[in-house]
């Protein structure tokens, strides 16, 4: 029995029934890659497969060797490397969150430059929307939110949100960004980073040693020995927080007069360590000093590792923020070799982006080579990944020409957003909408990586298939519909839509469905149109990162 609306089992019925060998063709390999087992690893490919080149991949680097001598250890095969089409879309949305329109596609594609991918890397991380993406990403670590349980407020949030995006888009070193969290002081309405100590949900100093260890060291500090978490804990004892006239607005500052509480009286580095004697000066200043030095292993293999994580699927230690004795580097000689690189680049972060993303490694299909179990977790494959809620939106916009509705629990100026604003902008993440909560958006609450889901849900495929929010982007959107009534050749029109959606042109046999479909509502062209974007939005290519 169903658990689904009548009506809308019969809508969505109607609509598969006219698309069914569309739907079945779109496309077949990566829609059967969402089963348990793939099954296509073991078939026979066509060699003009669009998502990967016929010959195997061999490594062209470092990372690579790394990589393959591990898989070549395990009696793991690689997957053979992805087709320019598949690493055009990869690389726009795994860098700015942001698909390619059609005109960039096709620029590419066209393109026969041999460092092409090298140079169109380089070109996505000077863009605009780089720093959109990434301080979205650094935001649900460090709890960019206004409303409960964080409760920044509004203005505070802005500020904060501010300052992550402009120390991206300046590419402020790692080593920078970390110290002037730990650090600053002043207003959380004029100085961002302050608001790193008002964003954790609890001002005990004990907290502020589990925020600071998971956001900077990638470890889950309350499952240290309670002595080990006390020494931490006491550089943080002095950290004050003092109310002014306006409204909600509070000073961080360092304060020579707090007293410790009980046990927290003499700060001890989490190695074991003691600092020198530092009579006056601000134990977070000391404590940073040691942090961010070359030599301190955990906060250059976390942030490290957390880039690969972001850009492979999971860290080399998974999850990337529980690095602990007994969950260790799956290729240890990696992450050494991640960690060296971004010290000698003196923790440019764009650096070890640009290492990873010229990759053979970062460069390998979504088709795998083998069933082992053990593929996925030596980076065998690129894993495949629901877009994030963000992203997606912002893709299904950008491809139908609409723009979406946000709103705040909180009524204030701050938190009015144009229509025409970007998810992945987003300055609050207590400013949302519907679709971004059904969609596995975090709520920002604890800076863990795993509050955001990828997972697929039945409310989300219903929403896609039969929403009324869907079918008007879909049926009203003015770019999508322009495109669609555009007075042009039936193959260029195909080629267009694919371009847009896919982010590539149709291959032989997608051509000749479409065409059919069409001619089988020649009597509603539009209708029929309207059904072909409806089934490539609704397949898996789209739908994910491939």
């Amino acid at each position: 029995m169903s658990f689904l609306p009548a009506s809308l089992l019969e809508k969505s019925a109607h609509r598969a029934t006219r698309c069914r060998a569309f739907l079945r063709l779109l496309p077949a390999v990566l829609l059967a890659a969402t089963a348990p087992a793939l099954t296509a690893a073991r078939e026979p490919r066509d060699a003009s497969s669009p998502y990967e080149l016929p010959e195997p991949a061999a490594p062209r680097g470092r990372i690579d060797e790394l990589v393959f001598s591990q898989l070549a250890r395990l009696g793991i095969a690689p997957a053979h490397g992805c087709t320019d089409a598949v690493f055009l879309r990869r690389v726009f949305l795994d860098v700015i969150g942001t698909l390619p329109t059609a005109a960039e596609a096709q620029e590419f594609l066209e393109d026969q430059r041999p460092d092409k991918r090298r140079i169109l890397i380089d070109r996505l991380l000077q863009r605009d929307e780089y720093a959109d993406y990434w301080a979205m990403k650094w935001s649900d670590l460090l709890r960019v939110k206004a409303e409960f349980p964080i409760n920044l407020w509004p203005n505070a949030a802005q500020a904060y949100h501010h300052w992550i995006r402009a120390s991206l888009r300046d590419n402020l070193t790692f080593d920078r960004f970390a110290r002037e969290l730990l650090t600053s002081s002043g207003s959380n309405f004029r100085v961002g980073p302050v608001n790193f100590y008002r964003a954790l949900q609890s001002r005990d100093p004990r907290a502020i040693a589990r925020g600071v260890a998971l956001t900077f060291m990638g470890t889950r500090a309350e499952k240290w020995p309670a002595a080990q978490l006390d020494g931490l804990a006491g550089f943080f004892t002095r950290v004050g927080f003092k109310p002014t006239g306006e409204w909600k607005e509070e000073i961080v500052h360092f304060n020579p007069a707090a007293t410790p509480p009980t046990g927290l009286e003499s700060p001890v580095f989490p190695d074991g360590a003691q600092p020198v004697p530092y009579a006056d000066r601000d134990p977070r200043e000391v404590f940073a000093d040691w942090l961010i030095r070359p030599e301190n292993p955990w906060f250059t293999s976390a942030i490290a590792n957390r880039v690969w994580s972001w850009l492979l699927g999971r860290g080399i230690v998974h999850e990337p923020d529980d690095f602990r004795a007994d969950n260790p580097p799956e290729n240890p000689a990696l992450l050494e070799y991640l960690a060296g690189e971004l010290i000698a680049a003196n923790y440019d972060v764009k650096h070890l982006f640009r290492l990873v993303l010229n990759s053979q490694t970062y460069q390998l299909s979504a088709l795998p080579r083998s069933d082992d179990p053990q593929a996925a977790v030596h980076f065998a494959s690129y894993p495949l990944r629901r877009l994030e809620a963000e992203v997606l939106i912002d893709a299904l916009n950008q491809i139908t020409g609409t723009t979406e509705k946000y709103s705040s629990a909180i009524p204030e100026p701050f938190t009015f957003i144009p229509e025409d604003q970007r998810s992945i902008a987003l300055p609050d993440g207590s400013i949302g909408s519907s679709f971004l909560e059904m969609f596995g958006r975090p709520p920002r609450d604890t800076g863990l990586e795993l509050e955001r889901t990828h997972r697929f849900t039945s409310a989300q495929r219903l929403h896609l298939l039969n929403s009324t929010h869907i079918q008007r982007k879909i049926e009203q959107g003015p770019r999508l519909q322009a495109l669609l009534r555009a007075r042009m050749p039936p193959d260029r029109m195909i080629t267009r839509l694919f371009l847009t959606i896919l982010s590539r042109p149709p291959t032989a046999a997608e051509r000749k469905l479409v065409a059919a479909q069409f001619a089988a509502q020649s009597d509603d062209p539009r209708a029929a149109a309207n059904d072909i974007a409806w089934a490539l939005i609704n397949s898996t290519e789209f739908l994910h990162r491939h």
